[in-house]
C-alpha cells in the first residue's frame, strides 16, 4: 500500500495549525469543484450531511455534485470552534438560493477527524436552513474565495 503524501498542517494540531485547515477547508468548497474538495479526505472516508452518509471519495464526489447543482451562487464561511489532538470543530454559515431564486442561510456545526497524514478521515455536519430576502444576504463576495478582508461569522449577529 502507497503511503499519501502528506496533507499540511498535519495533526496533532496547536490554534495555528487548526486556523490554517479551516481556512483551506473554506477555500476549498467555496470553489464549488467537488474533485478538488474530495482530496483533502480520506479514500475511505465517513461522513454524516444533514441524512445522507457519503462513503469514500467518489460518493463526496457525487454528494458534492448534486448539492452544488441545487445551491446556487454558494458562499461559505467557516470558524474553528476547538480543536484536541487530530479534531477540529467549527462553525459555519454559507448562503444560496434555490432555483424559484429563494435565497437561504444556513447554519451549522461539523466536528473533523484526521488521519496521520493530514486527510480528513470523518466529517460530521449538523445543519439547519433559514429562509432569506435577498436584501438579508451577508455574503456578497464574487464566486470564489471570501476575501481577506470579507466578513468574519466572529463579528456577525445570527
Amino acid at each position: 500500500m502507497n503511503t499519501p503524501a502528506p496533507r499540511h498542517p498535519l495533526p496533532p494540531f496547536t490554534e495555528e495549525t487548526a486556523r490554517q485547515k479551516v481556512q483551506m477547508a473554506e477555500d476549498a468548497w467555496n470553489s464549488r469543484d467537488p474533485e478538488r474538495v474530495s482530496l483533502a479526505y480520506t479514500p475511505d472516508t465517513e461522513w454524516r450531511n444533514r441524512a445522507e452518509f457519503p462513503r469514500g471519495r467518489e460518493q463526496v464526489v457525487n454528494f458534492l455534485t448534486r448539492k452544488w447543482a441545487k445551491e446556487h451562487d454558494y458562499r461559505l464561511h467557516k470558524t474553528l470552534w476547538a480543536f484536541h489532538d487530530n479534531r477540529i470543530a467549527v462553525r459555519f454559515e454559507y448562503e444560496y438560493h434555490d432555483e424559484s431564486g429563494q435565497w437561504f442561510r444556513a447554519h451549522g456545526n461539523e466536528n473533523w477527524e484526521f488521519d496521520e497524514h493530514g486527510y480528513m478521515a470523518r466529517r460530521f455536519a449538523s445543519i439547519n436552513d433559514q429562509p432569506i430576502r435577498e436584501e438579508e444576504r451577508k455574503f456578497r463576495w464574487p464566486q470564489g474565495p471570501r476575501p481577506i478582508d470579507g466578513p468574519r461569522l466572529a463579528d456577525m449577529d445570527f
